[in-house]
């Protein structure tokens, strides 16, 4: 049984998808007991410190999908090694896979400070309690854990707490900035995070904390850009730090602070967020014929169609739909919702009249904050108008947000961008309607 040994020690165990892996993995799921996890557990307190800091990656990865005992005991011995990155391993490991009494029992007797501080933030909630602890970034943790579930009349005490021990706690914890914008956006404190900014940013010991802050406000809140901008442009100008430029990065992808302070961006270098990348469009002319042609060779059950609103318009332009044509816009319409839907409504609206309005704008304005589709169902209200009117409140609402919308993207900074296409979405499409000057139908009589 060498072969677990050797693809430890040569880094293939924690390749992704390799060989190796996927055997040690099988393995070891088939049997906790069995002589492949035994060798892993063994190889925790190997001679070498590279064999002992893969290990340990390995057991957290196995430990996650269910309690490992025999894992946490190993990362627990090895909480005083010599080699610091495996203290580190070893710490997360135990941390967050421990019991919380062994964890709080080991973080009283431990002194290393690297290894506390992960110790106490693996503890979550039930670090609050340490407020009173020796070391700063454990007690940093502590009033940050506390603030999230504070009621109002304690938050400036708890913000003088943190604001005495960011300094030092900052060399224990890195993304001090962006911990404390998640509890600071929980609790819905949006100006007090901009004064909290303000503060770190004036002071060059914190500064960088304050442009980590300001760059999870940016993420957060859609004014912090256009609040936040000339800030960190006056700070910039003091000394240039790769977590200014980063922040002045993300600011820079909001439209509305790069209308505001255009100026003041032209005056400092930094990096320009790159755009979202446009996929050319590949859509076809159809004229009528070709747009039938096309139609005839699709099913009437047809919930997708790609290029709907192209394909279907030049029909509408030339007459009236045959019967098979309004069949299939009936089911791209109502079917199933998606872009299809999307395109697909407005065309129905001008097929069916006025009559299908309501339902219409019922299939539609649910979807307007779906960062997948939602630019999709807006460029249809902008389509119908003025007759969209009776939308315009959920429109409004999705443009009047200062929270930003929900998404799920691979980094935050494409989160943002996600959101900001959407509000520059409903902007046009709030614009379209008004200008449209097709008068709202009327209201319906209410019930006798």
């Amino acid at each position: 049984m060498t072969w677990p040994d050797e693809a430890v020690a040569d880094g293939t165990a924690t390749t992704p998808a390799h060989p190796s892996r996927i055997a040690l993995f099988e393995a070891i799921h088939a049997d906790r007991t069995g002589p492949v996890a035994t060798r892993l557990l063994r190889l925790a307190h190997a001679d070498t410190p590279f064999v002992r800091r893969e290990a340990l990656n390995l057991l957290h990865s196995l430990a996650r999908e269910r309690p490992w005992p025999e894992a946490v005991n190993a990362a627990a011995a090895r909480l005083s090694d010599p080699d610091e990155e495996v203290r580190r391993r070893a710490a997360c490991l135990f941390g967050y896979r421990g019991q919380p009494g062994l964890v709080l029992a080991a973080l009283g007797e431990l002194t290393d400070p690297v290894v506390r501080t992960i110790l106490a933030r693996a503890l979550g909630p039930t670090a609050a309690h340490l407020t009173d602890d020796d070391l700063a970034s454990v007690r940093f943790l502590a009033h940050l854990e506390t603030l999230r579930t504070a009621p109002p009349t304690r938050w400036p005490s708890l913000d003088t707490a943190l604001l005495d021990d960011v300094r030092e706690a900052a060399h224990h914890l890195k993304d001090i900035g962006r911990m404390w914008g998640q509890a600071l956006y929980g609790l819905s404190r949006e100006q007090d995070t901009y004064a909290l900014v303000a503060r770190l940013l004036a002071d060059p010991a914190t500064r960088d904390i304050g442009a980590d802050l300001a760059r999870e406000a940016c993420h957060d809140w859609r004014v912090a850009p256009v609040r936040l901008l000339p800030l960190l442009v006056q700070h910039h100008g003091q000394k240039v730090t790769p977590a200014l430029g980063a922040t002045l990065t993300t600011a820079a992808i909001s439209q509305a602070a790069t209308r505001t302070h255009g100026a003041l961006l032209a005056e400092v270098p930094f990096t320009p967020s790159p755009g979202t990348r446009r996929i050319p469009s590949t859509a076809t002319t159809y004229d009528s014929a070709s747009a039938a042609a096309l139609l005839a060779a699709k099913p009437v059950g047809i919930a997708r169609l790609t290029h709907a609103y192209e394909i279907f318009e030049p029909l509408l332009d030339a007459g009236p739909l045959t019967f098979r044509q309004a069949a299939q816009l009936y089911n791209l319409t109502f079917r199933r919702p998606g872009r299809s839907q999307a395109e697909c409504a407005p065309l129905w609206l001008r097929h069916a009249g006025l009559s299908t309005l309501s339902r219409l704008l019922a299939l539609m304005t649910p979807h307007l904050a779906d960062y997948a589709v939602g630019a999709y169902y807006l460029a249809g209200l902008a389509r119908m108008g003025g007759h969209a009117r009776p939308a315009l409140p959920a429109v409004t609402a999705l443009i009047d947000r200062r929270t930003r919308i929900p998404v799920n993207d691979s980094t935050r900074d494409g989160e943002m961008r996600l959101d900001e296409n959407l509000l520059a979405a409903a902007l046009s499409t709030r614009h379209a309607i008004l200008a449209d000057a097709v008068p709202p139908p009327p209201a319906q009589p209410s019930p006798q």
